[in-house]
């Protein structure tokens, strides 16, 4: 923070910025008049004010300095946007360089990670969570912007870059749907709390199999149930750039209009997955073999022809799955529905 900028902006302009500002000053019993900078303000404080609090006028001004840089921090407000990552090769499991030069992911893209069962597609995803600088066994390094991740970039608990969805997810609270968003979203101090709980409640149950309801138990959700729960709530409420998925296809839940909310919400995402359809559904695809990257290739024109052939089956297992589900018969005539 640019303690030139505070002492010397207008309170008008700081506080439209950054709204917290005139709490503090107001917890402090300084008067504000929008019209003056902060260094006006501090010059006009009586010197007897400031010693009842234990303060000097820089000191004053430094304090102020560090709370706007922790709140900045808390609330994800750092106006550096991440725009790309790169992964430079590290080694395999036979300590054999990877056989790709960089790989670089822009903010919007989707990247399908596959190999087989035990090939290390998760050890991927943990040197990307990790902001791996060398220190993992794999050697890779994962740049930000084109820059290695600084140790707070890559520690902070408050300001994650990266959100994992794992495979597993089971709540430990107990709480109710509403309750545990209204949680997440006091915590993120949003100003329109009521407004983000409808909406990714609303995602969730339209990502979710089985429709549920916002004084549901979050302990009482299915696996798919609190998948779409969490997808829905780290595309909207969190402010963490780049989502990583291990084998969403897994979850029970609708995979492309998960996909297509992370995106909308111009995340980068990662995703490991055994499923041809999710596979196709990026922009390129990794393969794993041996624990190291052995091919990078990009997504062709006939692969994605291909694609809409495997949407049409997906949605025909997708509606038969249903009507099996709520004990409907099955009249399906599978080569009309492939023809239309």
């Amino acid at each position: 923070m640019d303690s030139k900028f505070l002492l010397n902006t207008s309170l008008d302009k700081i506080i439209k910025k950054y709204p917290f500002v005139e709490d503090y000053l107001k917890d402090n019993l300084i008067e504000i008049d929008l019209n003056k900078s902060v260094k006006d303000v501090i010059d006009n404080l009586q010197e007897d004010e400031i010693e009842e609090k234990g303060l000097s006028k820089d000191k004053f001004l430094d304090n102020l300095v560090v709370f706007v840089e922790q709140m900045i921090e808390l609330l994800n407000l750092d106006e550096s946007k991440i725009e790309k990552m790169v992964i430079l090769p590290g080694i395999n499991k036979l300590g054999e360089k990877e056989n790709f030069d960089k790989l670089v992911i822009s903010k919007g893209d989707i990247i399908a990670i596959v190999g087989p069962t035990g090939s290390g597609k998760s050890r991927l995803l943990a040197d990307i969570e990790w902001g791996a600088q060398g220190d993992t066994p794999t050697k890779r390094e994962i740049l930000i912007n084109g820059k290695v991740m600084s140790r707070r970039e890559r520690f902070s608990a408050e300001n994650k870059l990266v959100a994992q969805l794992s495979q597993n997810m089971n709540f430990v609270m107990d709480l109710t749907v509403f309750e545990f968003l209204e949680l997440h979203a006091k915590s993120r101090m949003i100003e329109n709390e009521k407004e983000i709980i409808d909406k990714i409640f609303t995602k969730a149950n339209e990502l979710a199999g089985e429709k549920f309801k916002l004084d549901t138990p979050v302990t009482s959700l299915s696996g798919g149930q609190s998948r779409a729960l969490m997808i829905a709530d780290t595309a909207i409420l969190s402010r963490s750039p780049i989502v990583l998925i291990d084998e969403i296809e897994n979850a029970g839940i609708d995979r492309k209009k998960a996909l297509d909310l992370l995106v909308g919400e111009e995340k980068i995402v990662l995703m490991a997955t055994h499923d041809p359809l999710l596979a196709l559904m990026g922009n390129k695809r990794v393969i794993i073999q041996n624990g190291g990257i052995y091919k990078v290739m990009d997504i062709t024109e006939d692969e994605r022809k291909i694609l809409k052939d495997l949407e049409k089956l997906d949605n025909i297992i997708q509606s038969t799955r249903n009507k099996l589900r709520y004990g409907q018969k099955l009249d399906l005539d599978l080569e009309k529905e492939l023809q239309k």
